[in-house]
């Protein structure tokens, strides 16, 4: 099978947040199942060039209409650690992806409706056919729109788009202006509230609930997220499209790649471990603390690792701080905020806590070292509001970091009570809370510190347990390529 990926990123070339390590690994794993994959990006600027290899020319005229006319853009191919990637480089006074930064502008919708464009034009004009074509989050909403309503009556009619959304929170909301933009013109047609008239807003036009209402099939990145968009407030005002089209809507669990994560082959760890060396992780905690200047002594080491926001429920995690202290136990934390506020707060935290020699809060993002309080962490919480998957659990398992979290979203279905859930003993493999307040994450950090200071033992078989699963991209691959056959057949 021919699959074409159009996505606005791709770990480690272009990485914001999961999304990139989603299209990376996803790719691979359809890769090494026989099919042949190439992954459409914006050529940022600031991409890092360093992850690319044999950068050259593909198309150095591709002529994109936008509005009454057409830019001019060069494709580019290189590999990606493997990946065949097309980089599309927009020649206009735009300017629409050399601004030092992924996102953030005030003509994002611009940037990204130009970019699906662009996209399928060159598929068009290079004579690429794909039997599918994977596109992701409302920065591609797009892509299926203009598929069916401009590019089926050009040639591509046989292709079918699979639609992923990572996060329901950011969905394009634009003016009509962009229907002028793509060649959309007929904007009574579109602009209504079965195609893409926002369902709150009707002066607005909502790019992602276009993708939901065009494409062949939507998946978001689990069954349980799948069901919150559909039923509860996290689709944020999706529900409706979400359920007319809920025969073509589904969750897929999202994989962690285990080339990168991996205790047992990790080069940025200083000692290597599996489940027949587990012993070898103390070494890491060990090393953890040297770096981080934490005291040695008998306690367990509680971890953050991620963005600092709304979303990841940034008031419990400054409690979780607090209360790992009270009761006996060290706390790292590894993230740095998008919101000014938030990172204020932490970095006032950070002076407070500066000499205590039971806390470390590193206010940035750092590769490395994320792999090393991993490996040496002997607990990860994740207190998330609302959390669509999630990574750094299963991350955490694979390195036999218990984790303690709230039950929402893709972390209910990766993370099993040890005490309440009905999985048998040995399918048990962390602690869960229900409700986002104080008492809440008390409950469940209470039982696991508990648990690693008098059951020691217990506490290293529910470490067993998580190191066993296999959340590797082996079953989502799977389960992409049945939702592509199912599509293709139509």
């Amino acid at each position: 099978m021919y699959i074409v990926q159009i996505a606005p990123e791709c770990a480690p070339v272009a990485k914001v947040g999961g999304l990139g390590d989603v299209v990376f690994g996803l790719s691979r794993e359809l890769e090494i199942r026989g099919n042949e994959v190439h992954i459409i990006l914006p050529k940022y600027d600031c991409m890092r060039y360093d992850q690319i290899w044999g950068l050259q020319v593909s198309m150095r005229d591709l002529w994109v209409p936008w509005y009454n006319g057409a830019v001019h853009c060069t494709v580019w191919f290189g590999f990606v650690h493997g990946r065949k990637c097309f980089f599309i480089e927009p020649h206009s006074q735009d300017n629409f992806f050399n601004r030092a930064h992924y996102y953030g502008f005030p003509d994002d919708v611009s940037r990204f409706a130009f970019f699906s464009k662009a996209a399928l034009e060159f598929l068009l004009k290079d004579n690429r056919r794909p039997d599918i074509i994977h596109c992701h989050d409302w920065q591609t909403g797009l892509v299926p729109v203009l598929l069916y309503e401009q590019y089926a009556q050009a040639g591509m009619h046989w292709q079918r788009v699979c639609y992923t959304i990572h996060n329901f929170k950011h969905q394009g909301l634009t003016g009509e202006y962009v229907l002028w933009a793509v060649g959309l013109t007929n904007i009574g047609n579109y602009f209504n509230f079965d195609r893409l008239r926002d369902n709150f807003n009707p002066t607005a036009v909502n790019l992602m609930k276009g993708g939901i209402v065009y494409a062949n099939f939507t998946t978001t990145v689990s069954p349980t997220h799948a069901d919150e968009a559909r039923f509860t407030d996290q689709g944020y005002g999706l529900n409706h499209a979400l359920d007319v089209h809920k025969g073509k809507f589904g969750g897929v669990l999202n994989g962690i790649d285990y080339d990168v994560w991996n205790p047992e082959v990790d080069p940025h760890i200083p000692s290597r471990y599996g489940l027949d060396s587990l012993d070898q992780k103390y070494a890491n905690k060990e090393a953890l603390r040297d770096r981080l200047l934490l005291r040695k002594e008998f306690k367990p080491i509680i971890a953050y690792v991620g963005r600092l926001d709304s979303q990841k429920g940034v008031h419990l995690i400054h409690h979780a701080i607090f209360y790992a202290l009270r009761n006996n136990a060290q706390f790292v934390l590894l993230g740095s905020s998008p919101e000014s506020h938030t990172n204020q707060h932490f970095w006032n935290l950070k002076r407070h806590l500066n000499d205590n020699p039971d806390c470390h809060l590193e206010l940035a993002f750092d590769e490395d070292l994320s792999h090393l309080i991993y490996a040496g962490a002997d607990m990860i919480i994740m207190p998330s509001l609302f959390e669509p998957c999630g990574l750094t659990q299963m991350i955490a398992l694979k390195y036999g970091a218990v984790p303690i979290v709230r039950s929402i979203g893709g972390l209910k279905d990766t993370v099993f009570d040890k005490d309440y859930d009905g999985k048998p003993w040995e399918e048990r493999n962390g602690f869960v809370f229900y409700n986002a307040d104080h008492a809440g994450l008390e409950s469940a950090m209470y039982r696991a510190i508990n648990l690693w200071f008098a059951y020691p033992d217990d506490f290293r078989q529910l470490m067993v347990h998580g190191m066993k699963y296999d959340y590797s991209w082996c079953r989502p691959g799977q389960d992409y390529m049945n939702i592509y056959e199912h599509i293709r057949c139509k």
